[in-house]
């Protein structure tokens, strides 16, 4: 039989691999700096610990023990018990879960009003420039926590009130990223063609610009994140946040430090809001990093 001549084409090699996307590459990128997975390991633990805390805690957050007020880290309480017996274990638990919920609301509030003021902003230019950034600057007068302090004192001390005056007083700062990126971008080539072909504003506002922009709109939103949880924190210690009996970070700290005596009542809520806001700082300083290497490689 004749031998059987000419070239094979080459097998699919295992090193032959689909690209990439670029979300996978920067969370490849977040997960490899030790802050990344840091920041990432503890907030899993908090969120968890957070979600789980109905059936992790020994007892209800609000339950009163007449029997065991101000006691100190015991095998019954291992964080020990309010001034009016409630377990400081359980309403630290809990306590995760509101002031996560408070971070999240605000700044995905912040994130989505202030971005669309921004892009608003950038695109129309004139008059509604002027106007829309003259309030930003308004806001931006006062510093973070002054605002804070003085919306919920108009709106009154409460949960939802606490997380529009964060939004509100972080929403700013996504404006005048967004309208800075839609100024740069707005003359670039592919928005100009676009506009040439017929392209409405909003299909070229979302489909051409925002994903230039959402990177770095993500990047501030996680730096933020720390930010607005100190300031939750504070306004339910200054008791204009969440009211008791709801457990919260902040107000457990308020009402431990005038126990002095009771260290436990205030150290551990303390540590609780010192470990999410170090986790925060850390994974936002990774998620800048990231996108500031894809950044980096886009124009390499």
């Amino acid at each position: 039989m004749a031998a059987v001549t000419g070239s094979m084409p080459p097998a699919a090699t295992a090193t032959q691999r689909a690209p990439r996307s670029p979300g996978a590459i920067i969370l490849r990128r977040i997960l490899g700096s030790w802050q990344g997975r840091f920041g990432t390991i503890v907030l899993a633990i908090i969120v968890a610990l957070g979600l789980l805390a109905p059936w992790l805690s020994p007892y209800s957050p609000v339950d009163i023990d007449p029997e065991a007020f101000s006691m100190p880290p015991s095998a019954a309480h291992w964080f020990g018990t309010d001034e009016i017996g409630r377990d400081v274990l359980s309403r630290v638990l809990h306590g995760a879960t509101v002031s996560l919920q408070v971070v999240i609301f605000a700044i995905g509030l912040a994130l989505i009003a202030g971005s669309l003021l921004g892009l608003v902003s950038g695109w129309l230019g004139g008059r509604w420039d002027a106007l829309i950034m003259r309030i930003m600057d308004a806001f931006l007068a006062f510093p973070l926590l002054v605002l804070a302090l003085s919306i919920v004192a108009v709106l009154g001390p409460d949960l939802v009130n606490a997380m529009l005056a964060i939004a509100i007083t972080k929403m700013p700062g996504f404006a005048r990223l967004v309208r800075a990126e839609v100024l740069s971008l707005r003359e670039a080539d592919y928005v100009v063609a676009a506009q040439a072909a017929g392209a409405r504003p909003l299909r070229i506002l979302f489909k051409h610009i925002w994903p230039n922009v959402s990177g770095n709109v993500i990047v501030y939103g996680s730096l933020s994140a720390s930010q607005a949880l100190i300031t939750e924190s504070a306004l339910s210690f200054l008791g204009l946040g969440v009211q008791p009996p709801t457990p919260s970070w902040g107000y457990m700290v308020a009402t431990g430090i005038q126990f002095y005596q009771s260290w436990w009542m205030s150290f551990f809520p303390g540590l609780a809001i010192f470990l999410t806001v170090l986790a925060l700082n850390f994974l936002g300083d990774a998620v800048r990093d990231a996108f500031d290497a894809r950044l980096g490689d886009s124009h390499g």
